[in-house]
């Protein structure tokens, strides 16, 4: 049981609405682990509110916060620094108090690699990515992907405009000399090529959670050793991880992306090596009923 006093320092999470938001969960049953006074709040924070509340925060100490819809790019202008990973992205998912200001990074590219990384390590130098979507939360998957070496990353998405728009705003980057778009229609000639295949689309997410963004027959010529990974983390599996894994494909939910970004956010603020990820991995599944 955290007690509460004076002493107590502040993290949260920003977001409109941020009552559904699992991150209270995970990091308050780090920071009991790890004995610290601290205490993670959600703070329900207007558009219209969101510069007054950064100044209330730096007013009352707040050590660090999470960023989440739809102030993730919104809150940029009022940072003092923001990272050049989170620059790259476009996008700000966790803010820290640094001599007096607020700098802003993105450790959303950290949470998706890392089961990449560890449970499910490859040489990437040779293998192709396919994205589906080509929103905001593709952008950390891309660089991600980078990150790892992927030869070949490929996002598919659904108006010709937007795709291009994507291109584009990787032009500067290391990036755009692995990076294609291609429209949904070309699918299913990237599925074969896939060694990862990345759904960064809502579809599938409750309350239409018998969805999938691809088909049975489409997904059908995925390899059988691919990986396929959902950012989706409710339900679990969702229909797509189950039609990959019906493939012979190996499934990844976004329950680990959300814990790992959440442990890449937790270290720096307590300006620490490591943190409990078991502790707060295993919190959310308690709390989700995966238990």
């Amino acid at each position: 049981m955290l007690h509460i006093t004076g002493k107590t320092k502040l993290l949260g999470v920003i977001g409109h609405p941020v009552e559904h938001s699992l991150s209270p969960v995970m990091h308050n049953a780090a920071i009991a682990k790890l004995g610290l006074d601290f205490v993670y709040l959600p703070f329900p924070i207007a558009p219209e509110n969101l510069a007054d509340a950064i100044a209330g925060f730096a007013a009352v100490g707040v050590v660090g916060f999470s960023v989440t819809i739809p102030h993730k790019q919104a809150i940029m202008p009022l940072l003092a620094e923001i990272t050049p990973i989170a620059q790259a992205i476009g996008a700000v998912n966790t803010v820290s108090r640094q001599n007096n200001q607020w700098v802003g990074t993105n450790t959303d590219i950290e949470g998706f690699i890392s089961p990449l990384q560890t449970t499910y390590q490859q040489d990437w130098s040779q293998k192709a990515a396919v994205i589906l979507g080509n929103g905001g939360a593709a952008r950390a998957v891309v660089a991600g992907c980078q990150q790892l070496g992927f030869a070949e990353i490929h996002v598919v998405g659904r108006n010709q405009q937007r795709l291009a728009e994507f291109y584009d705003s990787w032009a500067d980057s290391l990036v755009s000399a692995n990076l294609q778009v291609h429209t949904w229609d070309k699918l299913t000639k990237l599925i074969p090529q896939a060694n990862l295949l990345v759904n960064t689309t809502p579809i599938g997410m409750y309350p239409k959670v018998d969805e999938s963004p691809v088909s049975a027959t489409e997904i059908a010529d995925l390899p059988a050793n691919a990986i396929a990974y959902d950012l989706i983390y409710i339900p679990k599996p969702t229909q797509f991880l189950q039609l990959a894994q019906q493939q012979g494909a190996i499934a990844i939910d976004g329950l680990e992306m959300l814990v790992q970004q959440g442990a890449a956010a937790l270290k720096l603020w307590l300006q620490q090596e490591t943190v409990p990820v078991d502790v707060m991995r295993q919190a959310l599944q308690n709390y989700l009923g995966l238990g």
